[in-house]
């Protein structure tokens, strides 16, 4: 089979303007911005630009911090604190080759062990991962915004914690519950410290919402952003009534039954491509149905009622993961 070629997908979203929030009052960080209730309550830390090329999810928290700041937007209790993660990377970001300003030195989003954070390594994102612990460390809730690099439909990827899994599940909205162990390459920032042990009650949530650059990824951005604030308890329905923000959320509905990942799908060879055109969300009645070739060799389903989870082979070379599969948890 012959090797495939790919043209960028199209830049619907212009970069976000994030240099307003390059410092602020109540942060000594670069690109943190804090803002308070009269009332104690939840510590929640919502992050952007975890890769620098995934920027929808920089676009609505920005648009948020302006409605905060503005004070059209008020919280009941707690504290939001917001922060533009990988701003290195993301301010390389080039049209004509997208892909590329995705981390600098390594993904932000393997850095999150204690042995790698208090190694002696240097990286861009290792540096701007020790500058931002702190904040991590304090929050009891956790939202990362992040995009796909296909086009599919919303995912809410919560770890194993069956907490993670009910407070997803919770939301409505946009948004296939898909319940993952990681990555085998190094730990998220969502599974850091308590926010993957068993005995703690923190929460987090990862959201990928699209394809990096489509218009549809803003509108799920900010349908799970707000329903996890409400659901969180830093705001009201009022209080989004008030702000003209009613058109932010998407309609409700009963949330699909969780999907389970179970295998990782490597590739082995760059003569890689799937069976379909396909964007995630695809079932597979039985076990032994092709959903790719390998250099040749068919790649099937391991087991009846399968799922594919964010095929992609955009960034296709050997060792890396293509697609993940799993089933549906009733």
């Amino acid at each position: 089979m012959a090797m495939q070629s790919f043209t960028p997908h199209p830049v619907e979203i212009a970069p976000p303007d994030i240099w307003r929030w390059q410092s602020g009052a109540n942060s000594p960080a670069r690109f943190v911005q804090e803002f308070c209730a009269e009332g104690v309550g939840p510590e929640v830390l919502i992050s952007a630009l975890v890769h620098g090329n995934e920027y929808s999810g920089a676009c609505v928290l920005s648009d948020l911090l302006q409605l905060l700041q503005s004070g059209d937007l008020q919280l009941l209790a707690g504290r939001i604190t917001a922060v533009f993660a990988n701003v290195d990377s993301f301010l390389r970001f080039d049209a004509n080759t997208p892909d590329a300003s995705r981390f600098t030195d390594q993904d932000f989003n393997r850095v999150w062990s204690e042995q790698v954070l208090q190694s002696q390594q240097h990286s861009v994102e290792l540096d701007r991962a020790r500058e931002i612990l702190p904040f991590v460390q304090r929050a009891t809730h956790v939202l990362d915004l992040h995009s796909m690099h296909e086009p599919c439909a919303p995912l809410l990827i919560t770890g194993i914690l069956e907490r993670n899994v009910a407070f997803a599940q919770s939301l409505g909205g946009v948004g296939q519950v898909v319940i993952d162990t990681g990555h085998q390459d190094g730990v998220r920032m969502r599974d850091y410290g308590d926010f993957g042990s068993v005995s703690s009650a923190k929460i987090a949530l990862l959201v990928e919402a699209g394809q990096h650059w489509q218009k549809s990824s803003i509108t799920a951005t900010r349908d799970v952003m707000l329903r996890f604030l409400l659901r969180a308890g830093v705001l009201t329905m009022q209080a989004i009534e008030r702000a003209g923000l009613q058109s932010w959320l998407a309609t409700d509905r009963p949330a699909p039954a969780p999907v389970k990942v179970t295998h990782a799908v490597v590739a082995r060879s760059m003569n890689f491509s799937f069976a379909g055109s396909y964007t995630g969300n695809e079932f597979f009645a039985r076990a032994g149905s092709v959903i790719a070739h390998d250099d040749g060799e068919p790649i099937t389903t391991p087991y009846d009622d399968c799922v594919l989870v964010m095929p992609s082979v955009r960034q296709l070379r050997p060792g890396v993961t293509t697609v993940r599969l799993g089933q549906r948890v009733t």
